[in-house]
């Protein structure tokens, strides 16, 4: 394992990949510069693709919509469950702020025409709208669509959609190979006593301890 060869130049690709599709856009420069890899992505646009990110992570959604448009006009129009999923969330801010009133003709004008047409986000806007039966002060059932995590779950899938748009991968690849790593080691784990990466941070391969070593021969003679 450590005799593989592994080219420079496919680590900083995907150091690369992540600091674009994330939004890096200072890193991304000083890495490139650094390193001398040179993106087929225009760094400028980052900037861009970052306020839209900000704006819903800030519960302004009627800005980030603006900017969308500006950006990419056709975008909303070609994808109505991220339209939906936008304006949705517009709702909710409306009903963190207490505008009731503002919310129920908000969601009568611009979101149920939405359900009518596609009846499997219709369930989506009757638990959002089941907020208002609940004090915003206490933890409802729902009390997850206030989260901020919320918010953040809208952001990543406007910004996987502006990727997919310019024909940019929606998610960065270090990631996903950090979970496949992961996933590998705990099936060899239960098969095998093998060099493993313990630490993400300082990744080096480490002989198991005598404990792993004994319980890969204990499921060894089980088997037998």
């Amino acid at each position: 394992m450590a005799e593989v060869p592994i080219a420079k130049s496919d680590l900083n690709q995907l150091i690369m990949n992540y600091l674009i599709i994330e939004g890096y856009k200072d890193a991304a420069e000083k890495f490139s510069e650094e390193s001398g890899l040179h993106s087929s992505v225009d760094l400028g646009s980052i900037d861009e693709r970052m306020q839209i990110r900000v704006a819903v992570q800030n519960g302004d959604i009627k800005t980030a919509i603006e900017r969308v448009n500006d950006l990419n006009p056709d975008l909303l129009d070609t994808d109505p469950r991220l339209y939906f999923h936008l304006q949705q969330q517009h709702l909710i801010e409306l009903i963190r702020q207490g505008k009731a009133e503002e919310a129920l003709e908000f969601a009568q004008d611009e979101l149920a025409p939405h359900g009518e047409e596609h009846p499997e986000l219709l369930r989506e806007l009757e638990k959002t709208m089941a907020l208002l039966a609940f004090d915003a002060s206490t933890r409802s059932p729902l009390a997850e669509l206030l989260d901020f995590a919320h918010r953040q779950k809208t952001a990543n899938e406007l910004n996987a959609a502006l990727l997919a748009a310019h024909s940019q991968p929606r998610e960065p690849k270090l990631p996903a190979l950090l979970q496949l790593l992961a996933w590998t080691q705990e099936q060899l784990d239960e098969k095998a006593s093998y060099p493993r990466i313990n630490n993400i941070v300082n990744p080096v391969l480490e002989e198991q301890t005598p404990q792993s070593g004994a319980k890969e021969a204990t499921a060894s003679s089980s088997r037998t």
